[in-house]
């Protein structure tokens, strides 16, 4: 039988790649964008004659059904009900050229293409081959497209990142590798989707919503799957969320470890592994920091944190507030919601609280989150917490009574930042999430945000939880107090702060203050108490005293960890006042000796270049066990170093060839025994030859 059978296929690699924006992808397998179409040729064992008609099948998933859009058979030049349609190019004898084009709408991943022959009565299947098909932020029609040209460049094909981390005063940027086109990472992106929990149980339903990118989101939100958070401890050096400098060692280790979690990460190692995997997979996305950012986690709209009569501050609340959260946005329309909530979409893969079940958060409109729409899906009220909670201080007695205290509260939600599209410079969206603090609009929004949770019966004013649990109302000592550095705080030297009370009222005042410091984490939560102090103030009429606080080297080094953060607290108790007393908090960021990394002026593709690095010991003593990590894109380079002096400065010249035009990020992360993980990075245009 001479059944018409095609003999080879070419999958037209470079043209369909450069035309569907996937050029950069490093796996063999044909990758194209939906809603657009791409190219084939066949070559046949001879020519087609009259009476031969052709049609093409494409599958996905374990059970590939037309009702569920998995399946779709589509003849030449007519559009199927599918949204799939094919149309043969110009051909010769021994080859034919087609055109497949695939809706707008179509599930991502990876499918099966497939020839049909019919002759007369009888029908052939020749399988053809596999390819992948994603996102396309280019296609008008496609939920996820982006109208600005250098948006997408950013949002979808940057490998590099930056992450803002630190807190509200003292704002840093760290580098990020998202790598999300290096080896097998599609692959391995697929292969998360598979091990949902979502496709376990019912793996035909979840692969027919996998056109939909609020689907995909959420489901990749549950990352869980490949780390382990952790928060607390102390971590081996193989474990420190710190270590890591991008998301392409994470994916691979998990793969090749049999998808077992990976020790450790938190929020900024959660969010940048979501991204890499979502601009993999097509959909825009970006980083977004939020500073004092609440963790409510009774759902009243207020933060409550514990300390006891010496100012210490207490480990019994769930809530907290930490110095900076990173979550992601990616950019989608909501039918489900309606076209004003369309655009970013906040997507947050920290484990932190169940939704549904699952640990999963999102996704939430950013436009919901700033109209107070917070019983919108998805977790909307948990984001709106974040960044609009209010505090509450209480000090807890030794006999149990709880008292609230007097505090300046600390605003929730402040300097919300992104990276910038094109450049590395910090962009702030606080006002996407928030009307400004104290307008009339906020209040509105705030108002109908608690209508929302606790029923509209709310009184005017009214920001307790609905159990009025402070029927005492918090009485203002009339005295103000403020922790003050006298010079910037730098890791490895004494610190000196000054608590400046102020009287406020023309009475004479005596005040009782208690100090306490101690290390803690980004989160807050307490590390070890470091140092407790009791001292006493008289104020005269309208007087203001400074106190000082000296806080060594010594005390501080051995309980400081990765965070490099100490908090202190000023309890001050207005004697004769009946225990009226006020809070005086502050976080303190230890800062590193700066890595200084120098670059020749121009940087040229395919021609070595070497780097100057220079790192430091801040610390009063010698430090050995010196190690110095230098990554660039996926290659990390581990440099043993001497042992250095106290305080001592050195340096080492690196040389390597960079191999592709465009921005480079090099990555540098200094250890030694004492203290670890000081980072440094820098951004390099190569130039073409």
């Amino acid at each position: 039988p001479n059944d018409l059978t095609p003999t080879h296929i070419s999958w037209q690699p470079s043209v369909n790649a450069s035309t569907h924006h996937t050029d950069r992808y490093a796996n063999a397998e044909l990758t194209v964008r939906r809603g657009q179409a791409f190219t084939i040729t066949l070559y046949f064992n001879r020519p087609k004659q009259t009476g031969e008609n052709l049609a093409f099948v494409t599958e996905i998933g374990p059970s590939p059904s037309e009702s569920h859009r998995t399946k779709a058979v589509f003849n030449l030049s007519e559009v199927g009900a599918s949204g799939w349609s094919a149309a043969q190019g110009p051909s010769e004898s021994g080859y034919m050229n087609f055109t497949i084009s695939s809706p707008a709408n179509a599930v991502i991943g990876r499918y099966n293409l497939i020839l049909q022959v019919t002759s007369g009565n009888k029908i052939f299947s020749r399988f053809l081959g596999q390819f992948v098909l994603l996102f396309n932020p280019w296609c008008p029609g496609d939920d996820v497209y982006m109208a600005n040209e250098n948006e997408r460049q950013e949002y979808v094909l940057n490998e590099n990142g930056i992450i803002f981390v630190g807190n509200a005063k003292y704002i840093e940027a760290r580098g990020w590798y998202y790598g999300q086109f290096q080896d097998h990472l599609l692959n391995i992106c697929l292969t998360m989707l598979d091990l949902s929990l979502y496709y376990r149980q019912d793996p035909a339903i979840d692969v027919s919503r996998r056109g939909d990118p609020k689907y995909v989101g959420r489901v990749i939100t549950t990352c869980t799957l490949i780390l382990l958070g952790k928060w607390q401890g102390s971590f081996h050096s193989h474990e420190n969320p710190s270590r890591w400098d991008g998301s392409v060692v994470i994916l691979q280790k998990w793969c090749q470890d049999n998808y077992k979690p990976v020790q450790y990460g938190q929020c900024w190692v959660f969010a940048g592994v979501m991204c890499t995997v979502l601009r993999c997979l097509g959909i825009p996305t970006r980083l977004v920091s939020n500073f004092n950012s609440a963790h409510d986690v009774d759902r009243n709209l207020s933060i409550d944190k514990y300390y006891d009569s010496s100012g210490k501050s207490l480990n019994i609340s769930k809530d907290s507030t930490w110095d900076y959260h990173v979550w992601n946005e990616s950019w989608f329309i909501r039918p489900d919601l309606g076209t004003s909530y369309n655009g970013w979409q906040v997507l947050d893969a920290t484990p932190q609280e169940q939704s549904r079940g699952l640990f999963q958060c999102g996704p939430a409109s950013v436009t919901a989150i700033k109209e107070g729409d917070v019983d919108l899906d998805y977790d909307t009220l948990f984001v709106y917490t974040e960044v609009n909670a209010d505090c509450n201080r209480w000090i807890v007695y030794n006999d149990g009574t709880k008292r609230r205290v007097y505090c300046d509260t600390e605003i929730i939600g402040r300097f919300i930042s992104t990276k910038a599209v094109g450049s590395n410079s910090r962009v702030d969206v606080t006002c996407n999430y928030k009307y400004p603090e104290g307008s009339s609009e906020e209040r509105r929004v705030y108002k109908k945000a608690l209508a929302k949770i606790f029923g509209t019966n709310i009184t005017e004013g009214h920001t307790e939880s609905p159990d009025e649990r402070s029927s005492e109302t918090i009485r203002n000592p009339g005295i103000s107090g403020k922790f003050k550095l006298a010079e910037p705080p730098v890791f490895g030297k004494d610190i000196t702060l000054i608590l400046i009370l102020n009287n406020l009222s023309f009475d004479h005042k005596t005040v009782k203050v208690d100090m306490s410091a101690s290390t803690i984490l980004y989160t807050r939560r307490p590390v070890a108490e470091i140092l407790k102090a009791t001292t006493s103030v008289d104020l005269g009429s309208k007087q203001g005293k400074h106190i000082q606080l000296k806080i060594p080297y010594s005390y501080y080094g051995k309980y400081l960890t990765t965070d490099k953060r100490i908090q202190v607290t000023a309890l001050c108790e207005v004697m004769h006042m009946h225990g009226v007393k006020l809070l005086v908090e502050k976080t303190i960021i230890l800062e590193d000796t700066n890595i200084i990394i120098k670059i020749p002026r121009r940087v040229v593709v395919n021609k070595a270049v070497t780097l100057e690095i220079s790192y430091a010991n801040p610390l009063p003593e010698p430090v050995n066990r010196c190690v110095l990590l230098v990554t660039l894109m996926n290659q990390q380079v581990k440099i043993h170093l001497a042992q250095l002096a106290p305080r001592e400065r050195s340096k080492i010249y690196f040389e390597f060839t960079p191999r592709r035009t465009g921005p480079l990020q090099l990555q540098v992360d200094f250890s030694c025994d004492k203290f670890s993980h000081v980072k440094g990075f820098v951004t390099i245009a190569v130039a073409p030859a």
